[in-house]
């Protein structure tokens, strides 16, 4: 299977907006006009689409933002398949690269993310991939989940 994570540009901005989530997965996350909108006004988002034999199947947005004591932490913000191509493995399989891209990317030692409580789909993957919740909530009342580093990947 050919994957690649994509930026995202004038040439692919148009098949990025057309990915959709089932509508029972909308009060979870928002749109990617939403998502290119804040990415637009906050450059520290990076905004990727997820392709299969150059099909976009998926969107994800991530970025380096400042925490306490002069520390950053790398933020998986976004990350979806579009409701087409979901239950084809296709969640698992971005996951797992995502994961493996923010890693190489910025040698970090913990991957951050945050999930509604009620989103059990989401929990039970992120958990599946060693992130654990950390007791922290976000701006927006999620749960805050981290992978630290050396945390079993899933197989």
């Amino acid at each position: 299977m050919f994957t690649e994570i994509r930026d995202i540009t004038a040439l692919n901005k148009k098949e990025i907006l057309s990915l959709s989530i089932a509508d029972s997965q909308h009060d979870f996350i928002e749109s990617t006009v939403q998502c290119l909108a804040e990415a637009e006004t906050d450059t520290r988002f990076i905004p990727v689409g997820l392709y299969r034999e150059d099909i976009a199947v998926g969107f994800a947005m991530y970025g380096v933002f400042p925490h306490e004591n002069n520390t950053q932490r790398v933020w998986l913000d976004r990350y979806f398949i579009d409701e087409r191509y979901q239950h084809q493995g296709l969640g698992k399989y971005f996951l797992q690269q995502l994961i493996n891209y923010l890693e190489a990317k910025y040698s970090c030692q913990n991957i951050y993310l945050s999930v509604y409580d009620n989103n059990i789909v989401a929990i039970q993957l992120y958990k599946k991939f060693g992130f654990s919740f950390n007791g922290e909530l976000d701006e927006n009342g999620e749960k805050v989940m981290v992978k630290e580093a050396h945390a079993h990947d899933y197989h």
